[in-house]
């Protein structure tokens, strides 16, 4: 079959992705139309959620070191609990957040602040925490900075070191939890504001332009 004859088939398939697609590029030329305040808000809010997230990362590190007595590899140990988390957490809220609203897949107000307050909780603030667990205790057994346990009492002991540092982080988590709300909430009402503006342009040609 060639391009041409591909392109004439008309399939309740092909129907749907393209009207899709239309809805798609008429929410992106509202949407730039709107407000630079907004738009700064889209492009760029989830990055204050990311760099939240990188500070829970070096300060669970931290918690982990002084308990574990880790002195050395201190720049080795905070640079990849500083970058993955940031790079997680505005990933993960890209996807599952603002790139399903702004696409039209996500329209529905309970289901995107959910999915923002999980992802800031989750994603944002527990995350980098059980991150910076192993590697401490990866750093621990190479320097002997604290004597480790045998095997049968491992799983005890791990989880008496990350029991104190998750209580200390638990404010990080919800603050990150009641950011990732706040910012799918702004986020889904510039959806509407899109939504209302594409309602009030009857005009198939007025949208095309």
């Amino acid at each position: 079959m060639t391009g041409r004859e591909f392109l004439e088939v008309d399939t309740p398939q092909q129907r749907l992705f393209l009207e899709r697609f239309k809805r798609m590029e008429i929410i992106q030329k509202i949407f730039n139309e709107l407000p630079k305040a907004d738009q700064n808000l889209c492009n760029h809010g989830s990055y204050f959620l990311a760099a939240n997230s990188s500070l829970c990362g070096l300060a669970g590190n931290n918690f982990f070191r002084n308990i574990l007595h880790v002195r050395q590899a201190a720049f080795i140990s905070a640079l990849p609990m500083a970058v993955i988390p940031f790079l997680s957490t505005a990933a993960v809220y890209e996807v599952f957040v603002r790139e399903p609203l702004f696409s039209g897949e996500l329209s529905c107000e309970v289901c995107t602040v959910v999915r923002g307050g999980l992802i800031g909780a989750a994603v944002g603030g527990l995350y980098p925490v059980f991150l910076a667990l192993p590697m401490n205790a990866s750093l621990a057994a190479r320097y002997s900075s604290s004597p480790l346990p045998g095997k049968e009492n491992l799983f005890r002991f791990w989880l008496t070191v990350a029991q104190p540092v998750f209580r200390k982080m638990s404010w990080a988590v919800l603050v990150q939890a009641l950011t990732g709300i706040y910012l799918a909430t702004k986020h889904h009402g510039i959806y509407i504001k899109i939504l209302e503006q594409m309602n009030t342009r009857r005009d198939p040609e007025e949208l095309e332009a």
